[in-house]
């Protein structure tokens, strides 16, 4: 009986042994807004954002220049008016800031699906090269770590990807 025993345990002591060698994991560390910053196709997207929300921005200034100048000359005249004319009047005015509210929540609503349209591929793009540098160097995690970010700790061994993810996307 102790003839069988004691090869089984030498055998298990290195399976147990060898396991344990092979399963420390290999972490990396990216700073995602850092290298989306670094993209070209982000300084396009930037572009295109402002363009839009300056245009926004001067149609809802044209509304309310609008609305200023009607509710000035309601201001002005209003005790000249019969009751149907100033009632119209107030009525038109309270239209005219309902739509404006309305193209201010369209608008908001507009940029933020332009904005999440436009950094979709740009993220599935840094998304696809992260990955693809952890499984060409055999990472086990990578871990997004923004400056002011989640993580609380990073070590000395801790290994940076930023370099490599930016040359498999041809950054400098």
């Amino acid at each position: 009986m102790k003839n069988i025993l004691m090869p089984l345990l030498v055998v298990t002591f290195i399976l147990a042994g060898n396991c344990l060698k092979a399963q420390s994991p290999k972490i990396g560390h990216i700073n995602m807004q850092e290298l989306l910053a670094a993209m070209p196709e982000s300084d396009s997207a930037q572009t295109n954002m402002q363009k839009m929300t300056k245009e926004m921005q001067a149609t809802y200034q044209q509304m309310q220049a609008e609305f200023n100048k009607k509710y000035e000359d309601y201001s002005k005249n209003s005790k000249n008016y019969n009751e149907l004319v100033r009632s119209t009047k107030e009525a038109e005015l309270g239209d005219m800031n309902k739509r404006m509210q309305e193209f201010q929540t369209s608008a908001q609503q507009k940029l933020q699906e332009q904005n999440q349209k436009l950094l979709k591929p740009i993220l599935e793009k840094a998304t696809k090269a992260v990955a693809e540098v952890g499984r060409e160097n055999k990472f086990t995690y990578i871990l997004d770590a923004p400056p002011q970010g989640i993580v609380v700790y990073i070590g000395a061994d801790a290994i940076d990807l930023m370099p490599m993810i930016k040359k498999k996307l041809g950054l400098k």
